[in-house]
């Protein structure tokens, strides 16, 4: 039998986002990615910017708005997954980074997308609001934004506490819980036939809801014009599967 896993002790984000991660999950949906891109360039009706692709991952949205013709940047705090972001496309510009700390001047880019839920991951909400206020020091007034989000109130109401599934060579065991104001998910990976030792990762992630991301925003000089439910443009409701919120700097 192997030895129990650790408790995480640092910032999730930090050991989650690498090679376990990528293991797990070797394909996201590609066409899924060019849908959410083409709802930011619906929105807007223009792919006459520069882009911040924020928290950009692997590079698969990053990858669908410079197919699109848009010059666009993407940044990660991950070092392996910006690896994979530079495998799939040599020449996209990439920078790593916390959004916390956004490595650019003031008035920078005149568009900004952050897909995927990668957003409320930080311990204090205080946190949360210096993305915001980065995103909107590194924006033009008037620049373009997206922010794709989840559906909070329906993460609440159909929570599922717990899993099990086959990935690769390994047994994963996912359990759920909200504490607070706030979506836990623990990730316990357990190699076959127990070989190596188990390894436990977490996701937390803040639960915020429309009119409190909203007012954030707005706080913060980003107005949102429009509220959808998914990346075809349907609009925001109570059994939607996202919060996708698309607006401008004031």
């Amino acid at each position: 039998m192997s030895a129990p896993a650790p408790e995480p002790t640092r910032e999730w984000f930090r050991d989650w986002f690498g090679e376990e991660y990528l293991a797990l999950y070797p394909h996201r949906d590609e066409e899924e990615a060019a849908r959410a891109v083409r709802l930011f360039l619906d929105s807007v009706g223009s792919t006459d910017q520069f882009v911040l692709d924020l928290a950009c991952g692997a590079g698969r949205h990053l990858r669908e708005l410079r197919r699109a013709g848009v010059e666009s940047v993407g940044l990660d705090l991950s070092g392996v997954l910006l690896g994979e972001a530079r495998r799939a496309d040599a020449e996209a510009p990439l920078v790593r980074a916390d959004m916390r700390h956004l490595p650019f001047s003031t008035d920078s880019f005149s568009g900004l997308t952050s897909f995927f839920t990668s957003f409320g991951y930080f311990r204090t909400v205080e946190e949360d609001l210096e993305v915001v206020a980065q995103v909107r020091r590194c924006l033009v007034p008037g620049a373009s934004f997206m922010l794709d989000f989840f559906n909070a109130d329906k993460v609440r109401a159909h929570l599922v506490p717990s899993d099990v599934k086959q990935a690769a060579e390994h047994r994963v065991t996912q359990t759920r819980k909200i504490e607070g104001d706030v979506v836990v998910k623990r990730i316990l990976i357990e190699s076959r036939g127990g070989l190596l030792p188990d390894r436990m990762f977490e996701e937390r992630v803040r639960l915020y809801d429309p009119y409190r991301l909203e007012s954030i925003l707005l706080e913060h000089g980003l107005k949102a014009e429009h509220r959808f439910g998914d990346y075809s443009g349907e609009s925001f409701g109570p059994d939607s599967g996202r919060l996708i919120l698309a607006g401008y700097a004031l």
